[in-house]
């Protein structure tokens, strides 16, 4: 199992690098730099105004070498403008060449400074990540358990009326976007004109104070959307559990059905479940943008949709790096739990 982790940790960094740069390599096309320069500078700036602007910061650097000052393994680009200003990729506002550091990069924990919030780029991160992942935790707490109990009972006897039921209200969830769920949600559940106006307050408040009438509708629409698909996974699961050939033995010696299933089939009707749950981690963390932006709660997906569309490289690049990190790890972590949920696995 050691042997097994650290191979897969080496993958994961290989991985994580050539993802990274590929990211980096696109944030810094030129009509994005462009972008950047018009947006930082002036919007009415010539085609060599722009270059200048642009050299002037080290933007026109090659690619590998600013890849390099990103990562901090390269002594980070500085240049005292004509004004004199003194402008670079490790400075910030008032920094003085004494003040500036040699080297700034990932690896030093310095991920940079947005052009849009005027702030550290880990602290930006820092902050809007612990927002989108206290949804997630609620988001989990009620989508997993929620979709393993439908699952189960609708695998348990298939063809039944409780197993159409079920499916159908599991296909309906999965194909329902969560834009559409959520305006509905919001016209019946927070509009007086309905009569229904239970859930008072915003999503933007819950960031300070979360409540149940502020905080339930986005968690609803999230765990809605991911809950269908587990528990379609989970019923296909059970079904094919349920008439295994050691199942049927168990039957005919006389146990009874409660034991069946939960002794001996319900684990076994986990394994395909538990990598779907582990898939929804890198979804709730970026495919959340839709609703974070829909009830306005500032979270990891809208930090990442106000970074896309102000091109705040250095943001995007941190959002982008957080995001790989956690699809690579979650498929550590499925692939370690798939090994113990299936002892033929560990034997082999």
């Amino acid at each position: 199992m050691g042997l097994f982790i650290l191979r897969r940790l080496g993958v994961m960094l290989l991985t994580a690098l050539c993802l990274t740069f590929v990211v980096f390599f696109l944030t810094n096309l030129y009509p994005n730099l462009e972008k950047l320069a018009k947006t930082q500078g002036n919007q009415r700036m010539s085609d060599e105004q722009v270059v200048t602007w642009l050299e002037n910061r080290g933007y026109m650097q090659p690619t590998l070498v600013k890849y390099g000052q990103w990562l901090g393994v390269v002594p980070g680009f500085t240049n005292t403008l004509p004004d004199g200003q003194f402008v670079g990729s490790c400075t910030r506002p008032g920094s003085t060449p004494e003040t500036t550091p040699r080297y700034c990069g990932v690896l030093q924990g310095d991920w940079g400074y947005s052009t849009v919030f005027k702030d550290e780029v880990g602290t930006i991160v820092s902050k809007r990540l612990g927002n989108t992942g206290y949804l997630m935790f609620w988001v989990l707490v009620l989508m997993i358990p929620t979709a393993l109990l439908v699952g189960v009972l609708a695998g348990m006897r298939e063809g039944s009326a409780l197993d159409r039921s079920l499916s159908t209200f599991s296909i309906i969830t999965t194909a329902t976007p969560e834009y559409v769920s959520g305006v509905i949600f919001i016209a019946i559940f927070t509009s007086s004109t309905v009569g229904l106006k239970w859930f008072k307050g915003t999503a933007t408040q819950a960031m300070e104070n979360p409540t149940f009438e502020n905080f339930f509708l986005p968690v609803l629409t999230i765990a809605l959307y991911g809950m269908g698909y587990i528990a379609r996974m989970t019923r296909a699961s059970m079904t094919e559990v349920m008439t295994a050939q050691y199942i049927r033995t168990a039957r005919l010696k006389g146990v009874s059905f409660g034991n069946i299933v939960l002794k001996h089939a319900l684990r076994n009707a986990l394994i395909a479940p538990f990598t779907v749950i582990m898939l929804q981690f890198p979804w709730l963390l970026n495919g959340v943008v839709i609703v974070e932006t829909l009830f306005n709660y500032k979270g990891f997906g809208w930090a990442l949709v106000q970074a896309a569309g102000n091109n705040d490289i250095q943001l995007l690049l941190a959002i982008s790096v957080v995001s790989v990190f956690v699809v690579l790890v979650t498929q550590l972590i499925s692939d370690i739990g798939y090994v113990y949920l299936n002892p033929r696995i560990r034997i082999s």
